[in-house]
């Protein structure tokens, strides 16, 4: 009589704390795949909306026409560089009206509120990253605990018996060995998300950086008009 190796069996017929493991590792997957599909989302629409406000920033229009369409609500894509852009021309537009007001200061008021727009979007673009990390990294030895404790059970059982064979540790052995392949299931995905997300994020980030000093280089040059 052979024994039922099939997963399903396997793992209806593991102990409850590898079941418990492997309860544990299949949550943690499908929340990874749930923040890998949010985050590429998040990405591709942070991508599209800084080529589409750079093609209208560069266009040569008038910098207060653009203000006032993010302002309104007219523009399609809101965030990213829209919000830095919003956040340093409203501090300098305001500093610039005040009475005897030094461009210096004026153009520094405007940088502190484009890093305080740009910390703010790296924050909200980062979300959930951390998370995939944490499963990336932990999700192995999760799945390995769960193996040890099915294995030192399989040979705890042995000891009762008189005569041991392969067939009565192959089946404690391999329900073990399922919570190995769930912990890399969910460890794998988690890993590679995080790295190309991470990829992307500094790519996306680094464009912010740019902008910002671009834009802050247009001032100073307004400011001594």
């Amino acid at each position: 009589m052979t024994a039922d190796l099939s997963i399903l069996t396997l793992i209806t017929d593991a102990s409850v704390l590898v079941q418990i493991v492997m309860l544990l590792l299949l949550i943690a997957s499908l929340f990874s795949w749930n923040v890998i599909f949010q985050k590429r989302k998040m990405l591709a629409a942070a991508r599209t909306a800084a080529d589409e406000f750079e093609e209208k920033f560069w266009s040569g229009g008038d910098l207060a026409s653009l203000y006032t369409q993010v302002t309104s609500g007219h523009y399609e894509h809101q965030g990213g560089m829209a919000s830095i852009f919003e956040a340093g021309f409203k501090e300098y537009a305001r500093l610039h009206k005040q009475p005897n007001i030094d461009p210096a200061f004026a153009l520094e008021g405007a940088q502190r509120a484009m890093r305080i727009a740009l910390a703010r979007e790296t924050d909200r673009l980062e979300v959930h990253l951390p998370f995939l990390a944490t499963v990336g990294s932990t999700s192995p030895y999760v799945g390995l605990f769960g193996t040890v404790w099915g294995i030192m059970n399989s040979f705890r059982a042995l000891g009762n018996v008189k005569q041991a064979t392969i067939a009565m540790v192959a089946p404690g052995i391999a329900e073990a060995l399922v919570a190995t392949a769930m912990g890399l299931f969910a460890a794998i995905p988690a890993v590679i998300g995080y790295n190309r997300f991470s990829t992307e994020l500094e790519r996306i980030i680094g464009r912010y950086e740019v902008f910002l000093e671009e834009f802050s280089n247009i001032l100073q040059r307004q400011s001594h008009k």
